[in-house]
């Protein structure tokens, strides 16, 4: 077994430990397939990560080892990666990495980082995020197929507000939907925005969609997690490997590829093809920043004219004035 392994990257070295460690049995791939995977489709994985503080989700025996998910940078960092400070809904504070470069995503990825989990925030203001996320969340009793259509509605309602958004499986069996903004909004803001695209989503398929938190409500239903856009909460980057035995991996899609592709067609064997011959799909999302005003609107009229108002935070969230009470409703009635 190789001791090391170095690998140029963007002017840099990076030294690879243990290369042949197994961190995928099912598969057989090793540390060095997964830091080469990474280094295949460095320029999306950096765009999906450049200048956002980003907490690493870390196996560093493999995907059947201990994992942890690490918010403050290691302390051997190199000086050439910059941190950002980040605040907790605690008001406790952190150093997260930032990354700027390529060899970044190696370095994490030698520490065995599998998947990196940005904030929707830019280290040059981590307190108004420059993107609105949607997670379309599965719960049993359905899968894919069914986030799919939940998404292709999902599109519908963002275009009536606006709002352009770009898909990407989440690399299980969901659904990411990420929309740029202009970051002139607060997470309070972000938050009450995304939740009122979703209630307008559930509206439109009441059947098959729903906004309950409380689990025991949701049913067979395409669950649209609104609390990812609250603080301190994130989605797995594009392109992130994600810890499940087949290795795949979060993968931007074309809206147009939705209804074929599926997640099973993603894994760090098949997306550095797919990356030579496409690129990044999602390469130009920053560059068309979006506006909050009409989903704003839309959750003021939800609020005046149907007594909508907030929802639940997550339980490490401090109680927000307004917000419902915070305890499973089949508890509550007793």
């Amino acid at each position: 077994m190789a001791e090391s392994l170095e690998l140029a990257v963007g002017g840099r070295t990076v030294r690879v430990s243990h290369p042949d460690k197994v961190y995928f049995p099912q598969r057989g791939f090793t540390k060095a397939d997964v830091v080469r995977y990474y280094q295949s489709v460095g320029d999306g994985v950096l765009r999906a990560l450049k200048d956002r503080p980003t907490t690493l989700e870390r196996y560093p025996d493999g995907v059947e080892g201990e994992s942890f998910f690490q918010k403050r940078a290691p302390k051997n960092l190199p000086d050439w990666i910059p941190t950002a400070r980040i605040t907790f809904p605690s008001g406790r504070y952190a150093d997260e990495v930032c990354p700027t470069e390529p060899a970044a995503v190696l370095w994490a990825a030698n520490l065995g980082c599998l998947t990196f989990h940005p904030w929707p925030v830019r280290r040059g203001d981590t307190d108004h995020p420059d993107e609105l996320r949607i997670d379309l969340d599965p719960q049993p009793g359905t899968g894919y197929a069914d986030a799919v259509r939940a998404a292709l509605a999902l599109r519908d309602v963002l275009d009536g507000l606006g709002l352009t958004g770009w898909p990407k499986t989440s690399g299980g069996r969901g659904l990411h939907v990420f929309v740029p903004i202009a970051p002139d909004w607060t997470f309070t803001q972000v938050r009450r925005a995304a939740i009122a695209v979703a209630r307008e989503l559930e509206r439109r398929d009441p059947e098959r969609i729903t906004t309950s938190w409380w689990k025991e409500e949701r049913g067979a239903k395409i669950f649209v997690d609104y609390n990812q856009t609250a603080r301190d909460r994130t989605i797995a980057g594009a392109y992130s490997v994600r810890p499940f035995p087949h290795a795949p991996v979060s993968a931007p899609l074309r809206w147009a590829e939705l209804t074929d592709a599926v997640p099973e067609d993603f894994d760090i064997g098949t997306m550095p093809a797919r990356f030579a011959e496409l690129g990044d799909l999602h390469a130009t999302m920053d560059q068309h920043p979006c506006r909050l005003e009409a989903a704003l609107e839309l959750a003021d009229r939800d609020e005046r004219e149907h007594g909508l108002g907030d929802l639940p935070y997550p339980p490490e969230h401090p109680k927000v004035k307004g917000e419902p009470k915070r305890v499973q409703p089949s508890r509550a009635k007793k």
